[in-house]
């Protein structure tokens, strides 16, 4: 009996043992190269991959975090956790999400999906996988009667008392640096192992200092080698401290410096409205490179230029005068920018002292009015409406000019921090119907456009021109002409001098196009209208002609834009 006992009692020792170590057991678990994410049943473990899982075409959906119908294998092998040798490795089993991306790397072409219940990610065994031991458990006295408990009452243990830490916010982000932004990593052997640490701290940092936020910035990563490859998109990781971790996840490459390559694979996948660009935010590349790039930068300079994408250059470790003949183009940083003046790049002496260049590169960033590079007249422009709402318009008919404002600011970039859209409505009296911080979408704003209700009276242009720039123009955009926009939209003549307050405007940096209607005077429309007189005027017999004057009026806004830079 007693030998029995002892048996069990050890036995019950073992399974603890077991239990303490859990699934996180020092011996990974074999698994096929169809094996799924699903059919793991433990929320973190070590498998073993086969070899040669590249030849079954494994299926996988996602970047860095994988759907959990994912082949387990054909994600480590696209994440560059394994090759093809196979080998172990560690899963982590999340929570489902939306929006896993595609992409193409070690030889495996992840697909998207739109959503999935579960997800998991991978990460080398080697690096990340540490034995822990659960908190020893008291054995029954029904495991044993080796020791009988001594009589008497058993004596009860307080249960400890467990603080809730409070849970962290969530950062909504920066408002003030909603840009959206793609850094490119220099993975090339030239910089070794050690510096590419430094390098993913000091993005890692800035990161931290550019509060990243569904508000705020959105960052993604691309490492430039041979081969570029996208590490995540912006949408990916939209918390600093996820960011940081998805940093320390990425592996080097190794290889050639192709900087151009990498410009080119950035500018053509990387920034997608699919992928989580938003429309009418600076778009920018952070174009990291130790020493100097082994490809030519001009194609790539070229279209991230005619791409609208600001291209930042920071350097590190000039070549020294015995490296020199090497480098194929030493004005390769000059051509690559936009803006030869000395925004757009940065030069740091060693990656063993980039601390004090964070706050600089973040400020340059942040400095969304600096970004002339992705400044285009449909994201830059102030558009001011000024509507005419007397008697002799009708409601039918101011209808019908709703429906025209709507259709030319919609072919705008309208955000809070794209192009903006307010409107007026007169008579003898103005009324503000909203300014051009109250609707920051282009939804919200052709809402309200097609809202304004109808006020009907007399006809005094001049003083509702006075008004929308006292009260309208309060927050005009810097850089004078080309950048203010006041449309004047009427059917007929001004109770009052027009000439003298649309000069007034012009003088304030205002661009006044004149639209008239029926028996709006071509006089009045003409002294409204800023110089040339012809390419800021617009008449039509009819309201239904409006619709004709919508293409012609964007193309007159972007021509004066352009003209002003």
């Amino acid at each position: 009996m007693l030998q029995g006992s002892l048996v069990l009692h050890l036995l019950g020792l073992l399974s603890l043992i077991g239990n303490a170590y859990g699934s996180e057991s020092a011996v990974p678990m074999p698994i096929t190269c169809t094996t799924r994410g699903a059919d793991l049943t433990e929320t973190r473990q070590i498998v073993l991959c086969p070899s040669d899982c590249a030849q079954y075409r494994a299926t996988v959906f996602g970047t860095g975090v994988y759907a959990s119908v994912s082949s387990v294998c054909g994600a480590a092998t696209h994440r560059g956790v394994i090759g093809t040798s196979g080998g172990s490795l560690m899963v982590h089993k999340l929570q489902g999400r939306a929006n896993y991306l595609s992409s193409y790397s070690h030889g495996v072409h992840s697909q998207p999906l739109s959503r999935w219940t579960a997800s998991f990610t991978v990460t080398s065994r080697g690096r990340h996988f540490t034995k822990w031991v659960s908190p020893p458990l008291e054995v029954s006295s029904q495991t044993s009667t080796a020791a009988p408990v001594p009589p008497g009452p058993v004596p009860v243990k307080k249960a400890a008392v467990v603080k809730k830490l409070p849970k962290k916010p969530i950062s909504a982000g920066n408002r003030d640096c909603q840009v959206d932004i793609a850094v490119l990593l220099d993975g090339s052997s030239n910089i070794g192992r050690r510096r590419f640490i430094l390098q993913k701290s000091f993005i890692s940092k800035l990161a931290m200092l550019l509060r990243v936020g569904e508000n705020g910035p959105h960052l993604g990563v691309v490492q430039a080698s041979d081969m570029p490859r996208t590490e995540f998109y912006l949408t990916n990781y939209t918390q600093p401290k996820d960011v940081l971790f998805a940093m320390k996840e990425i592996a080097f490459m190794g290889g050639n410096t192709n900087t151009g390559k990498a410009i080119i694979h950035t500018v053509e996948t990387f920034f997608s409205s699919d992928l989580g660009v938003r429309r009418g935010h600076p778009r920018v590349i952070v174009a990291l490179v130790d020493g100097w790039p082994s490809d030519s930068l001009a194609e790539a300079a070229v279209l991230a230029r005619d791409s609208g994408i600001n291209l930042f250059m920071v350097t590190v470790a000039k070549p020294s005068p015995e490296e020199v003949s090497r480098v194929s183009d030493l004005d390769f940083v000059k051509m690559s920018v936009c803006r030869d003046n000395g925004f757009f790049t940065l030069s740091m002496p060693s990656w063993f002292s980039t601390t004090k260049f964070i706050k600089p590169l973040g400020q340059k960033l942040c400095s969304i009015d600096q970004m002339m590079c992705s400044r285009t007249c449909y994201n830059s422009v102030n558009l001011a409406f000024l509507i005419d709402g007397s008697s002799s318009v009708g409601e039918g008919n101011f209808r019908l000019m709703l429906e025209f404002i709507a259709s030319v600011a919609g072919s705008f970039e309208v955000s809070d921090v794209g192009t903006r859209v307010g409107a007026v409505q007169f008579t003898y009296d103005q009324r503000l119907e909203f300014g051009f911080t109250q609707h920051p979408t282009k939804e919200e704003n052709l809402r309200a456009i097609r809202g304004i209700p109808y006020m009907s009276g007399g006809t005094a242009t001049g003083d509702a021109i006075t008004y929308t720039v006292r009260n309208l123009f309060t927050n005009k955009r810097p850089g004078g002409r080309g950048r203010n926009f006041l449309i004047v939209v009427t059917d007929g003549q001004s109770y009052d001098d027009v000439r003298g307050p649309a000069k007034a405007a012009q003088k304030e940096g205002i661009t006044v196009f004149s639209v008239g209607i029926a028996w709006a005077p071509m006089d009045d429309l003409r002294a409204m209208a800023t110089e040339p007189k012809e390419a800021h005027t617009f008449f039509t017999r009819e309201f239904s002609g409006l619709e004709q004057f919508q293409q012609p009026l964007v193309k007159a806004i972007c021509r004066d834009f352009t003209e002003a830079i």
